[in-house]
């Protein structure tokens, strides 16, 4: 079995049997440790995080020539006042956007660096419908550039998580999922069918869904469940209750 410092997924283990470590060792900052002027998903949140001895989550997107960024949203209007999608621009050009508390859009290249083998990355694949495959070639090349990395990543997007379990089957991957919006029946029928496309290791669930049935049944199993997006102190009670870790924000009470 390879070292419990790394996500990665040992060949011979199926993996509804893996509870990686890295996974439940100690909470991940959502976007890093951001707010009070420090931006989203930007170096210096990353490096508040590590700082603070949390793990990370970032978002990723690729660049119109292949290349993975972190980066939440779509476009750069929130985050940079500019109307371009992340997906038109190119590498160069993005290198040269910046984030509002002044640093750059960084590279998925360097976050793995910033974080080396001591730092747990939860890396969530930001891909629409079945067109995954672009975004998903830009992080396995990052991935298998850091072989010592602590990285699992994870989607919404079941189509992505099955592109890996393909492609990269060594990487733990894990399945977002929230009941918000949506009815009794609509939200399992599509759970049911995002588990059977992308054969998760671990969840990640909405806070505001806990406790579910859904999610016990899942830690029975003994697949690990980490909930999002965790900020007050009673959601911390009730997370420590229904998950096996947090992903969390500065608490808002």
């Amino acid at each position: 079995m390879r070292s419990s410092w790394s996500c990665r997924r040992p060949d011979n283990l199926p993996a509804s049997g893996l509870k990686p470590d890295c996974l439940t060792t100690r909470p991940f900052a959502h976007r890093g440790l951001h707010g009070q002027g420090i931006s989203e998903n930007g170096m210096a949140a990353f490096d508040a995080a590590i700082a603070g001895g949390f793990g990370i989550e970032c978002d990723v997107r690729a660049s119109r020539d292949g290349i993975a960024f972190v980066f939440h949203d779509a476009d750069l209007i929130r985050m940079a006042e500019r109307s371009d999608s992340v997906a038109s621009l190119d590498a160069a050009t993005l290198d040269s956007v910046a984030l509002p508390d002044g640093g750059m859009i960084p590279r998925l290249s360097a976050l793995l660096a910033c974080c080396g083998d001591q730092v747990p990355l939860l890396v969530e694949i930001k891909a629409e419908g079945r067109h995954v495959a672009d975004l998903c070639e830009a992080v396995a090349r990052d991935l298998d550039r850091a072989t010592a990395a602590r990285v699992a990543i994870m989607s919404f997007n079941p189509h992505a998580m099955r592109w890996f379990a393909f492609h990269r089957p060594d990487v733990t991957r894990g399945l977002v999922v929230t009941q918000q919006g949506k009815g009794r029946w609509r939200g399992r029928i599509e759970r049911a069918l995002a588990l059977w496309l992308s054969k998760p290791d671990f969840l990640a669930c909405d806070i505001r869904d806990l406790p579910s049935r859904f999610a016990e049944h899942a830690r029975k199993r003994k697949m690990p469940v980490l909930t999002w997006t965790v900020g007050s102190a009673e959601e911390r009670t009730r997370a420590a209750r229904h998950a096996d870790q947090i992903i969390f924000e500065r608490p808002r009470d």
